[in-house]
This record gives structure tokens, C-alpha cells and sequence, in this order.
């Protein structure tokens, strides 16, 4: 599967409450093999604290795998990884452009930083608008309390056009002679 079809939040997964992205996809939007990714990473682990990169746990990886519909190919042994893969977190993936020195990783660094922020702005913006919607329904709420009379009409006037719009009677009528 060709990664420079797919955007770049769609290569974005949470795991253990971080946004991370594989190895094997970061490998491919850089050109490279995961392998090599890999090595480049190990060379230069002090650069690489937990927080910044992490080995997934087989469980993970299964859930993962479900996750994103890869087959069972793509499971640890025959005709798959030899190894559980590792996942880099935002700060992570920024350390990989000092660690893969070449124009196609800086490139590809700058468009996932973005997609990033992207994801962290949607992330702040759907908590301002929950907030505001917790805000409006306490103020309804408050409203209803200090307002009874009015919603008990508001509720008798459904009601009444319930009672009105139902049928008189459910089915269809036998005549026994």
C-alpha cells in the first residue's frame, strides 16, 4: 500500500492515551525500510527516551492490527514482522528528522508536525464546544426550574397533540354474523 495516498491523520493511532505512529508507516512516508528506521533509531536510542518512543506489547499489537485491518500477515512470524513493532509519539517522530538526515525526512517530518498540531487544535476545539453545550444545558436546566409553569405547559400541549394525532383505534374491525 502506497502511505503518500493515505493522510498523514489517518496514520495517527492511540495508544496507552498517546497519538503514535508505527514504525512500518513512518518507514514508508520516509522512503526507507522499517529495518533500517529501526537501526538509525537504535544507533541513537539516548535521543529516544519512553515518552518519545515505545515497543508495543503483542496485546497491543493485536489490538492495533484489528484496529486497522491489517491481516494476519502482518502478525509476528510467517510472512510478517519478526519483531513487535515500535511506535513514536509526536516528540518522537520530531527526533527522527535529526536521526534520518535526508530532504525526503525533512519534508515528511514538516507535514506530520502539522497534521499533529492539526489533530491537537480539532482536539482543543471539540472540548470548547462541549463546554459551551454542558453551559447551555445548565443554563435550560436553570431556566426550567425558575420557569415551571412554563414547561408544564410546554409539556401539556405535547401531550395534547399526542392524544389528538393518535389513532382511535390500532388494527382493523371483523365482523362476526
Amino acid at each position: 500500500m502506497n502511505q503518500a495516498l493515505i493522510p498523514i491523520q489517518m496514520l495517527i493511532y492511540e495508544v496507552r492515551g498517546q497519538k503514535v505512529m508505527l514504525d512500518s508507516d513512518l518507514a514508508e512516508l520516509y522512503e526507507v525500510e522499517t529495518k533500517n528506521l529501526n537501526k538509525a533509531v537504535k544507533r541513537n536510542m539516548e535521543r529516544f527516551p519512553k515518552f518519545f518512543m515505545f515497543q508495543l506489547t503483542e496485546e497491543e499489537w493485536d489490538l492495533l492490527r484489528f484496529q486497522i485491518g491489517t491481516s494476519k500477515a502482518g502478525k509476528l512470524g510467517k510472512g510478517g514482522r519478526r519483531y513487535l513493532p515500535y511506535v513514536f509519539t509526536e516528540q518522537g517522530v520530531s527526533m527522527l528528522s535529526s536521526v534520518l538526515n535526508s530532504k525526503k525526512a525533512i519534508q515528511i517530518n514538516i507535514q506530520i508536525m502539522i497534521t499533529f498540531v492539526k489533530i491537537r487544535e480539532f482536539a482543543l476545539t471539540n472540548k470548547e464546544l462541549s463546554q459551551r453545550v454542558l453551559e447551555l444545558e445548565k443554563y435550560f436546566m436553570q431556566y426550567a426550574k425558575e420557569n415551571n409553569t412554563e414547561v408544564e405547559k410546554i409539556n401539556q400541549a405535547i401531550d395534547y397533540l399526542i392524544n389528538i394525532t393518535k389513532p382511535a383505534q390500532i388494527g382493523f374491525k371483523t365482523y362476526n354474523q
